[in-house]
């Protein structure tokens, strides 16, 4: 099925508005909430005011649409393409599921130790681990693929920004905020992945 380069371009940018705005909004309207103190996850703990609409809106919707960026990615993979593009798009697959997961295993603010929050971390973790090497993988592939300096460039850079922000920082900044670095490096991804793909010579 034929879909216009100007709607495949936007499908990324629309999953990081709708995360974006999602987590500003839902974030301004919760008293007390502060985003260096809580972490996103808050927003759609079980208990809090508006939390299911914030993990449809802010979770599970940027999520589905992260799935199609990176399906929409392995179409462009040529099939003489390195082995390491096409598992590393696949793991991008699953990142994006897993970041969908995050809204549909809400985490339970009452009891961080309670199998509802050990299933949100699972789901969180399912991202990030399915994410860094998605990115480094198809980069390293990308790097042996004419014209595709750009993309290359752009995940293995997501991947080191993702190790950082996830694994690294913690230890040197408030873990919101570190998690927060995390998010930002995948907003980076969904903005960019598409359009670059469509300017490979």
């Amino acid at each position: 099925m034929h879909i216009s380069p100007r709607i495949d371009r936007g499908i990324g940018a629309l999953a990081a508005l709708a995360f974006v705005v999602a987590v500003i909004g839902f974030g301004a309207a919760l008293p007390g909430y502060r985003a260096l103190s809580h972490p996103v996850a808050l927003l759609g703990a079980t208990g809090v005011p508006h939390a299911q609409a914030f993990s449809w809106l802010g979770l599970v919707l940027p999520g589905v649409l992260a799935c199609a960026v990176a399906l929409r990615l392995l179409l462009r993979v040529p099939r003489t393409a390195p082995w390491t593009l096409r598992v590393g798009v696949q793991l991008l697959v699953l990142a994006g599921a897993g970041f969908a997961a995050m809204g549909l295993l809400p985490l339970d603010a009452s009891d961080i130790e309670s199998p509802a929050s050990q299933f949100h971390a699972s789901a969180w973790m399912v991202w990030v681990l399915a994410f860094v090497p998605g990115t480094l993988l198809y980069g390293l592939g990308a790097l042996r693929v004419t014209g595709w300096r750009a993309q290359a460039l752009l995940h293995l850079g997501c991947a080191v920004g993702m190790v950082l922000a996830a694994f690294v920082l913690q230890a040197w900044m408030p873990a919101p905020l570190a998690q927060r670095l995390a998010f930002a490096v995948w907003v980076v991804w969904l903005v960019a992945a598409l359009p670059l793909a469509h300017r490979r010579r």
